[in-house]
């Protein structure tokens, strides 16, 4: 099947991803967009692991201030170059981010800053709760790792849901962006307050 300019066109509007890499997925997909949509998204993402190391020293300090006044968030969100840095889609990001965390509070960006003690702590109150069962060891300690994945994701941002795409955490969300965009992006740090709570 021949591959039309148009085609490419439209393809490379709907993902923002270069036109050699949207006609080669047409190509793939024997012409059919939802099928390249596809292709391209699964092949985004291995080229998003690949960018993730890259180091990160640009970017911007988003802000979001709930409706009522009494929740704001500060976020500071890294890219590697100033370009991007003042792209519409890199900004929409991070007021998304910002968003999220307003609404889902996390305690930590991800599960590499939760200390030993706070896990420890967390995997004693799991067992405290099935201490009575009469279940083997290994079985519960196959249930704290369960339960642990659950912590992770109403503690660390992301893992978390992300709030307007529960389909979707927080990581796959910038995932997506590393891949439309070509650039690592990294949540540096976030500061979330909430009237009257400290």
């Amino acid at each position: 099947m021949e591959i039309k300019a148009k085609m490419v066109k439209e393809l490379r509007q709907r993902t923002g991803i270069g036109m050699m890499e949207c006609k080669q997925a047409l190509k793939e997909s024997g012409g059919d967009i939802e099928k390249a949509i596809l292709i391209l998204r699964k092949k985004g993402y291995a080229r998003a692991k690949d960018k993730m190391s890259r180091e990160t020293a640009e970017g911007v300090v988003g802000s979001y201030i709930h409706l009522n006044g009494k929740i704001g968030v500060l976020v500071e969100v890294n890219c590697e170059s100033d370009f991007v840095a003042r792209n519409d889609d890199f900004k929409e990001l991070v007021k998304n981010i910002a968003l999220h965390i307003a609404a889902s509070n996390p305690r930590y960006i991800s599960s590499d800053e939760i200390s030993l003690e706070v896990l420890e702590e967390e995997k004693e109150i799991i067992r405290e709760q099935f201490k009575d069962s009469k279940k083997p060891p290994e079985i519960i300690d196959k249930i704290v790792q369960g339960k642990l994945g659950k912590f992770y994701e109403e503690v660390c941002l992301l893992d978390q849901p992300y709030v307007k795409d529960d389909k979707i955490s927080v990581k796959k969300l910038i995932a997506s962006y590393i891949a439309k965009i070509g650039e690592n992006i990294q949540i540096k740090r976030f500061a979330r307050f909430e009237l009257g709570k400290y």
